[in-house]
């Protein structure tokens, strides 16, 4: 069951963790390179900004973004902007996607996200958890996988690997952190690799931030994933 009044509380606590420790940041630094390929620490918060609104799109009934052209650009826009501007609208953005989400609302509902994804609206804060999860430690200023809160890791672990699941260019794969294991890609039309790791370590291989060097594959080599 999912509760989006939890989650909501925790994409406040992890937004006021990013501005926090990207508040130590100052113009120069914003300008660097991120973790993100071809994007710096600026475009990441100007996506972050940017992201909040498109999900108060998404609640409301409207189009995530008003196409996928408009999305860059509105994010090249805004990734030069000074570190004061950035952290400003990256706060201000937060506080209309919780001033949406505390609306009473049905959400049980279905909503349409990009690319004709669509889900249910209680499930559209833990997206935003995601979001500012990732991306903080996209950021390269300190906050890794390993310091990610560990129902969060569960979680965004669960998550990918149902999305994975059913892939046809993933083969049939367990995977497990020694505790807790999930099954994903396709139908166990052969026999399943079992991918071993700590669980940042897993998140990092579904999630695109690490390479599985620091994983263990059994039964066949690390299956190479589709990007998300």
């Amino acid at each position: 069951m999912i509760d989006h009044a939890r989650d909501l509380v925790s994409v406040h606590e992890a937004t006021e963790r990013l501005l926090t420790a990207a508040a130590k940041l100052d113009n120069a630094s914003v300008t660097e390179p991120s973790r993100l390929p071809g994007w710096s620490r600026g475009h990441v918060l100007a996506h972050l900004a940017r992201n909040a609104d498109a999900l108060v799109n998404v609640l409301e009934g409207r189009p995530m973004y008003v196409s996928a052209t408009a999305r860059d650009a509105d994010i090249e826009r805004d990734s030069p902007r000074p570190l004061d501007v950035q952290l400003a609208d990256v706060r201000e953005s937060a506080g209309r996607f919780q001033e949406m989400g505390a609306v009473p609302a049905d959400w049980s509902r279905t909503v349409e996200l990009r690319n004709g994804v669509t889900d249910a609206a209680a499930r559209v804060p833990f997206r935003r958890w995601v979001e500012v999860e990732l991306h903080h430690v996209d950021l390269g200023i300190g906050y890794e996988l390993e310091d990610l809160p560990a129902e969060f890791v569960e979680r965004e672990i669960d998550f990918l690997a149902e999305r994975f699941t059913g892939h046809p260019d993933v083969p049939p794969t367990r995977l497990t952190d020694g505790t807790r294991a999930w099954s994903t890609g396709r139908e166990a039309d052969s026999s399943e690799i079992t991918v071993r790791g700590a669980a940042p370590d897993l998140l990092g291989w579904l999630a695109g931030r690490r390479d599985g060097s620091g994983l263990s594959a059994e039964g066949g080599p690390l299956p190479s994933l589709p990007p998300l």
